[in-house]
């Protein structure tokens, strides 16, 4: 069985998307299983940048094909824009198949997103205001839309008079706005959406099961990090689905034994968008230096990403929770020209030393880092192919994080090109 999943192992932006460019190249299927696209993933191939926030990266590749699963919580305008996009590049999209049970994003999602957030005042969680939030909400409430209601009129018509309904009122009632949806517009707007992407509509789950059955290489591609899951991250500054591994059985409609390799994907450093604790932050000139070299700015949102030292204890939980069965360690290169580099190896909390990253979001906010510092090093890495190439120093620092966090890692990223991939283990070998 030859089946990858992907998973950030971080608060997300750990690059990714390069990673799973690479590895699509190899893969017959590509998988997309939860979020939607409030998640961004950029890709430099040949000198040229390519966003993506809902179309699973293999697009790139003619002859992968590309699954949007029931996990996804879909926004046909979103994707239209990106099919236009992609065209536009001579990008071949017809191998996208999209699941006839992923619910709907529609213009109230994002309406009461933004309504919500405006709503918290200071304590704000940073969604992007997207609508994934309120959509998941009305899955959860077993009163959302999914593709196969969107496919008949008459269902769809039903059940969105329905909601129409039902968010005018939570409108005017809990946020004393007038009413803001109208039934006909929203309704013919969708229609035209349906008639798009229509030809792209399949039972995923068959699609993806068929594919590991009878040998083919599948790669299942992860958005946002392990800190951002429902359950599992720095809860409530999390997302509203779950991008560690488990949640790929669910939203791409396969059992967990049909998952064999787990990769997970690390930044050289640490990052964060939006609100909450950070234990490794440096709001200082060397966290400005790292932001500036690394180009650190979120792909959907441009908003400047919170930078800080590697966190051990964060990377070592996320291999816990995901069962990551290799690293792939992105933006080394970042690093260059620090004579110093520290790696945080634990957390002092009151008069303990801890290791394991506590639940209580008021604990992590005591928590202070316990740095063990390395020597840096000066060599520009963007041109290094071989590992045994690395400076001493920067080989140092990658076995320190393996002896740490317990994992091989097995790909090393020294610039944002494809081409700029040490290869230490073939992932899908």
């Amino acid at each position: 069985m030859k089946t990858v999943a992907i998973v950030g192992s971080q608060w997300g932006d750990e690059g990714k998307g390069k990673v799973i460019d690479y590895l699509a190249t190899q893969a017959d299927v590509v998988v997309r299983g939860q979020g939607g696209n409030n998640a961004g993933h950029t890709l430099v191939v040949d000198g040229k940048k390519f966003a993506l926030r809902l179309i699973p990266s293999g697009v790139l590749n003619p002859k992968t094909i590309n699954v949007i699963g029931n996990g996804i919580v879909f926004d046909p305008k979103g994707f239209l824009e990106e099919i236009e996009t992609l065209n536009k590049e001579n990008i071949d999209t017809t191998n996208i198949k999209v699941s006839d049970r992923a619910h709907v994003v529609f213009p109230y999602h994002k309406e009461l997103d933004a309504l919500a957030e405006e709503a918290r005042g200071d304590n704000k969680i940073g969604t992007t205001k997207k609508g994934i939030g309120p959509c998941y909400m009305d899955k959860t409430e077993r009163s959302g839309i999914r593709i196969c209601d969107l496919m008949d009129k008459e269902i769809f018509a039903k059940k969105l008079k329905l909601q129409i309904d039902a968010k005018n009122k939570l409108v005017q009632g809990v946020y004393g706005k007038e009413a803001m949806f109208d039934f006909e517009t929203i309704y013919n707007e969708y229609l035209g959406y349906a008639d798009q992407i229509r030809k792209n509509v399949a039972d995923t789950s068959v699609v993806v099961y068929d594919a590991i059955k009878v040998g083919k290489k599948v790669l299942f591609e992860g958005a946002q990090g392990t800190l951002l899951d429902l359950d599992l991250g720095t809860y409530p500054y999390v997302t509203s689905s779950h991008p560690t591994s488990g949640g790929f059985s669910i939203g791409a409609g396969v059992g967990p034994n049909m998952i064999k390799d787990v990769v997970g994907i690390v930044k050289a450093y640490t990052t964060r968008v939006g609100e909450g604790p950070f234990v490794t932050e440096l709001d200082n000139e060397v966290g400005e230096k790292i932001r500036v070299q690394g180009r650190e700015f979120g792909t959907v949102t441009g908003r400047a990403r919170r930078c800080g030292w590697f966190d051990a204890v964060i990377v070592k939980y996320a291999a816990r929770v995901n069962g990551i069965t290799s690293i792939s360690f992105m933006l080394l290169d970042v690093l260059s020209g620090f004579d110093k580099v520290s790696i945080c190896t634990g957390y002092k909390l009151g008069d303990k030393v801890i290791t394991d990253f506590p639940a209580s979001l008021e604990d992590l906010a005591k928590c202070e880092p316990v740095y063990e510092e390395l020597d840096g090093w000066n060599e520009d890495l963007t041109n290094v192919e071989k590992y045994e190439d690395l400076p001493e120093n920067a080989k140092k620092y990658i076995a320190r994080i393996e002896e740490l966090v317990g994992v091989n890692i097995d790909m090393v990223s020294v610039g944002p090109n494809r081409a700029q991939t040490i290869i230490r283990r073939n992932i899908f070998a």
